[in-house]
């Protein structure tokens, strides 16, 4: 077996959306991808009542949180609700025993390719500051990053005349003291980061991740089901660096200038979901 096949497994037919996998949970009773899903997930196949999937769209109204079986405290604080739901598929499981409800969070990956990145979390600079409290020095700094600020306009206060791009600054131009201090700063909040980028907070916080591959020549979907713990140690874990891109390396995960359109000035977190076929089981 290669190493890229562990911990995954194969199956016929493609089933890489979110659509497709929430057809196949709630057909758990007769598929045979679904029950080995919830025998990951911990769950007796004989001792379920039922299962419901749901999908959830990018956007939620205010009226529509019962659906997805929000907690009164969580419906009080609706904003940071939605702000930071990372599950792509909520997975509604009943155990038989005492009618109890059990709620997953599943957040789904697809990609085409081991090279494929995933933006996995964008916002601007001012939201992730208001989320993880970095100084004003710091969020200067990452505005000029992302184009947010014309480097141009400030090159007096920064003491930088030539830039690799007149939209914006890249890390490995700034100061060293600068560069520095933005790494410190990541290696002292990994975990709140990484737990913030890939698992999210409140209700609709990931418990799983579900990542698939589609093989159009054989018609058939690679997948691997992780705990979203095993997940964020994995992509979270190595060294905190300036790529040599003038971006920065989380461990696994890259945070860059968003670019592009739309959010041209946003910042985006990265990473590759395919490399979580390398984890064993």
């Amino acid at each position: 077996m290669n190493k890229t096949e562990l911990g995954s497994k194969t199956a016929k037919g493609g089933f890489a959306n979110e659509k497709a996998i929430c057809k196949k949970f709630n057909s758990w009773r007769n598929d045979i991808e679904a029950q080995e899903w919830l025998n990951i997930m911990g769950y007796d196949i004989k001792k379920l009542n039922s299962v419901k999937a749901i999908q959830i769209p990018t956007s939620i109204k205010k009226i529509d949180l019962s659906k997805f079986e929000v907690k009164e405290e969580e419906e009080e604080e609706y904003e940071q609700f939605v702000r930071f739901k990372k599950a792509d598929a909520q997975i509604r499981i009943i155990i038989m025993i005492g009618n109890i409800l059990k709620i997953e969070n599943l957040s789904l990956k697809k990609a085409n390719s081991d090279a494929d990145y995933n933006q996995i979390d964008k916002r601007t600079v001012e939201v992730y500051r208001e989320i993880w409290s970095f100084d004003d020095e710091i969020a200067f700094w990452l505005k000029l990053f992302t184009g947010e600020l014309d480097p141009k306009r400030y090159s007096r206060k920064t003491g930088i005349k030539k830039f690799k791009d007149k939209r914006r600054l890249f890390l490995n131009e700034m100061p060293e003291i600068i560069q520095k201090k933005i790494i410190c700063f990541f290696k002292r909040n990994r975990i709140m980061v990484i737990s913030d980028i890939i698992k999210g907070r409140g209700g609709l916080s990931a418990d799983w991740i579900l990542v698939t591959r589609f093989n159009p020549n054989n018609k058939t979907t690679t997948w691997t089901l992780k705990d979203i713990n095993v997940a964020m140690n994995f992509f979270g874990s190595g060294e905190i660096c300036v790529s040599p891109r003038g971006s920065l390396h989380i461990g696994k995960v890259t945070m860059q200038r968003k670019g592009g359109t739309p959010d041209p000035t946003k910042i985006q977190f990265k990473m590759k979901p395919c490399q979580l076929f390398e984890i064993g089981e």
